[in-house]
Formats: structure tokens, C-alpha cells, sequence
């Protein structure tokens, strides 16, 4: 978004051998403005403690093998596909917390059991910001927020996504230094786990595509020196658009792609503003690329105003068919319509099961995340 801003649809395996089994859950213009707003905390908003992952659904026995991330494994790339560990595309469906400087108070025990549970998410995307009193104010404070939420989501048999949300400025070399610092203890703390992946640059503006070649370039080694296995998520010109936003498409990615292997690009989209110039684009892009969602909204681009359904289910539509993995922005209770609780309901520590609580674009997205894949098994 461009103020701020995601169980696996896959194959399976039986124990002993290729037996696969659908996973229930989830699987799918005008220019944008030219400079991103930032997002303003609320009034009052303060990070909760952290908690323990103890609280977490039982992730034993016959419940352990139902989960997306024991039943698929560690991810990989395959061709232009995200691949499980038996080489099968999935489709991860899921929600992206706001920022945790923000909104911590809802990412809980009690919220994370519904996401898991209740929601059938295949995905958590933690939204760390760097700047705008996030990581940068404390690296300490919030690589251990990071820690702890990832801890959480693997509890509870979750992928998660560890967004770098570097948002302004947009040229993500500015937080060169810092990312390298960030990723390479996470990586260290998390590298033998098989339910991640790194989204390395959350939406770069401003900045051409080779500048982000490089950033991407220099900073995956780094990476991979800890964590050799885990998929790295590349964030694409102007705001995760493939370009369309600053009159550019994916040729340019196409031609000059990164010079790493086990990537995805992003694409990120809001429906009542990104129209079919965005969705013709998406629909080239993962043609011929790697391309994960990694945030979209049934709003505009700030996640605000009407909610576009309708253009939001051609994108799923065509996410479904193509097989690309997506997350959506945001699981909170910001006054915005593109937080899917209603304002107060984290502070109330929910009710965070069923439909009471959500705001419109909570209950559409919800049960879109509930519905099964419709990949054939066998």
C-alpha cells in the first residue's frame, strides 16, 4: 500500500508415499500517485509484550500432519511456481500483520489460534517496518518482535513471510546496512526451519529497477550464507508493481532478472485503484516469472474507501488459475476499511473467531481464505 499497508493450497504427501491430499483453505488502470504517504500510528497505540508460543494449538499427533507447513515442507521454486517439498505448486493464501510498532496488541495467542484455525490460513506475513517508528528506533526490540511472531506462526503450523517493510524512502539501499544486520540473525536464529521465507524490500519507489537488481544482489548472499534454503522475495519498481505504477511493466525484470537462484518478485495491487492495466500485468509477469502477492487490498491503494469485490475476484480468479500464492493486507483493527477488525476489537483482546467482529472486507476475505483449493489431488 502506498501509505502502509496475508492453511497451503498444495499437495501433500501420505507417509510412505506420493499419496497426495488437498489441504483445506485458501488459495487468487490509472497510475498510482506519485509519492507514498506515510502510515500515521493511532492515538494510543502501544507494542504489547511479547508472548510465548506455549499457548499454541496442540501441533501433535494426527493434528501436526493437517497443517500447511507439516504437510508441504520447505518450499522451493520451481520454474515459475512456488513448489512444496514434493515438488507439487501450492498456492499459500493468508494476512499480513500492520505494523507491529503499531498494532502488536493484534497479533496474540488467542488471534494467531483463529488465523490458524478459524481462518484456515496458510500464511502470516509479519510486517516489520524500518522506518516510521519501527526497527530502526530499536533493532534490538524488533528483531526479537520478529523472532517472537515467527515462533508463533511455526507454532501453529503457519508459513511466514518476514517482511522488510521499507517503505520511505523508497530506495531500499538507503536500509542496505541494516537489512544485512536484520536478515542475518534471523537467518542464523531460524535457518532450520522449513516454514519461512524472507521478503527482502516491501515496496521500492522511485528508484529504477537496476538499483534494485543490486540492493537484491548484495544483499542475498548475505542471506544465504547463514540460510541456503529459505525462498527470498524480491520487491519490484514502484511500490511492487512490476513498474506500472511509474509507466513501466515486467519487461524489465524479464530481461534483467536477479542473478540468484530460489527468488520470487512481488506484486502488489489494491483493487478500486489498480484496474486491468495491473491485472493484464500480473497475469504476463507469472507467465514468466516466480511472482508472490505479498499484499493487496479490495480498496484503493491506501487502503481506504469502497471496497471493489467484484475487481478483487477477477484477481483471485486469476491468482487461482495461475497458481500464485497471496496475502492481504491487513490484519488489524485500524480505522481503515482495509483492517479486517473492527476498531476496538484488539484492544478488547477480540472476539477473534467468526464474523462479529470483522468489518466487511473481513468477512469477504475470510471466507475466501477458508475455501478450499481446488487443485485435484491424486
Amino acid at each position: 500500500m502506498r501509505s502502509a499497508r496475508t492453511w497451503t493450497r498444495g499437495i501433500g504427501a501420505a507417509a510412505g508415499a506420493l499419496a497426495t491430499t488437498l489441504l483445506l483453505g485458501l488459495t487468487t488502470a490509472p497510475t498510482a500517485p506519485a509519492a507514498p504517504a506515510a502510515r500515521p500510528a493511532p492515538a494510543g497505540a502501544t507494542v504489547a509484550a511479547t508472548e510465548s508460543a506455549a499457548t499454541a494449538p496442540a501441533a501433535d499427533g494426527a493434528a501436526a500432519a493437517t497443517t500447511p507447513a507439516a504437510i508441504n515442507g520447505r518450499l522451493a521454486v520451481c520454474g515459475t511456481k512456488l513448489c512444496n517439498r514434493y515438488g507439487r505448486p501450492v498456492q499459500l493464501r493468508g494476512m499480513s500483520t500492520h505494523g507491529l510498532q503499531w498494532y502488536r496488541q493484534c497479533v496474540t495467542s488467542g488471534s494467531l489460534n483463529a488465523l490458524a484455525t478459524d481462518w484456515k490460513a496458510d500464511v502470516l506475513r509479519v510486517s516489520m517496518y524500518v522506518q516510521e517508528g519501527g526497527y530502526e528506533t530499536d533493532p534490538r526490540k524488533y528483531t526479537d518482535l520478529v523472532h517472537s511472531v515467527i515462533e508463533q506462526a511455526t507454532a501453529r503450523g503457519m508459513y511466514a513471510i518476514v517482511d522488510w517493510h521499507m517503505l520511505d524512502p523508497g530506495d531500499p539501499h538507503h536500509n542496505l546496512s541494516r537489512a544485512k544486520t536484520f536478515f542475518t540473525e534471523i537467518a542464523q536464529r531460524h535457518r532450520g526451519k522449513t516454514n519461512l521465507l524472507y521478503e527482502i524490500a516491501n515496496e521500492p519507489s522511485g528508484v529504477s529497477w537496476s538499483r534494485i537488481k543490486s540492493y537484491a544482489e548484495q544483499l542475498i548472499p548475505v542471506i544465504r550464507a547463514q540460510d541456503p534454503n529459505t525462498p527470498v522475495l524480491v520487491g519490484t519498481r514502484a511500490w511492487s508493481s512490476f513498474g506500472v505504477s511509474e509507466g513501466a511493466d515486467e519487461s524489465e525484470v524479464v530481461a534483467a532478472p536477479v542473478n540468484a537462484s530460489n527468488i520470487m518478485y512481488t506484486f502488489h495491487f489494491y483493487a478500486t485503484s489498480h484496474r486491468d492495466a495491473y491485472l493484464a500485468t500480473l497475469s504476463r509477469a507469472a507467465d514468466r516469472l516466480p511472482v508472490f502477492v505479498t499484499e493487496f487490498g479490495t480498496q484503493n491503494y491506501a487502503g481506504e474507501g469502497d471496497n471493489d469485490f467484484a475487481m478483487t475476484q477477477r484477481y483471485l480468479d486469476l491468482m487461482a488459475t495461475k497458481k500464485i500464492s497471496w496475502v492481504n493486507w491487513n490484519f488489524s483493527d485500524d480505522h481503515r476499511t482495509g483492517a479486517v477488525f473492527k476498531p476496538g476489537t484488539c484492544g478488547a483482546g477480540g472476539p477473534w473467531t467468526g464474523t462479529d467482529s470483522l468489518k466487511p472486507a473481513g468477512v469477504w476475505i475470510r471466507d475466501r481464505i477458508r475455501t478450499p483449493d481446488d487443485f485435484p489431488t491424486g
